[in-house]
């Protein structure tokens, strides 16, 4: 649903798609930093509602989830894909299923394979770099498959590593 919506944007608008994100993302952070200081009146109410919703990879000092939700599909399909459909376990104590990371990949790839060329013919890219795209998805998608750290802080930086490679 999320690329749907965005994708017109990304095609007519990517300047004022590139600032909606920027101002976006100074939101959450001016967010996350009354919720950190407990700024009132809402630094608590912030701290409660951000609380609902981490897991144990988060901290209760900083919480980074949810900037990682601006970075795409690929984490929600592994997660649906793999918690409908998942059987073949990555490891025997672990929830993440082998389905679940070759879906994220997947739908990851088929959203660049829609969304690249668009690009290159609006000319906000100048060219498809398919081998490092590959690349970059495959190995991002296998590493937040094994790891059990807070993969929506570090991956989207590896992930963007690899396709400057």
């Amino acid at each position: 649903m999320a690329v749907l919506m965005f994708v017109p944007a990304l095609i007519f608008q990517p300047k004022f798609l590139d600032l909606s994100f920027g101002a976006a993302l100074a939101v959450f952070l001016a967010l996350e930093i009354i919720r950190v200081w407990r700024i009132w009146p809402l630094g608590q109410f912030i701290h409660k509602f951000m609380s609902a919703f981490t897991d144990h990879r988060d901290s209760d000092l900083l919480i980074v989830s949810h900037f990682s939700l601006f970075l795409g599909i690929g984490d929600t399909m592994a997660s649906v894909v793999g918690y409908k459909y998942g059987v073949l376990r990555w490891s025997k104590t672990g929830k993440k299923t082998i389905e679940g990371t070759a879906a994220g990949i997947t739908s990851v790839l088929a959203a660049c394979s829609v969304l690249l060329p668009l690009l290159a013919s609006t000319g906000y890219i100048v060219t498809e770099h398919w081998i490092s795209i590959l690349v970059a998805v495959t190995v991002s998608g296998l590493l937040e498959a094994y790891t059990a750290q807070l993969d929506n802080a570090f991956i989207p930086l590896i992930f963007y590593s690899l396709l400057c490679l």
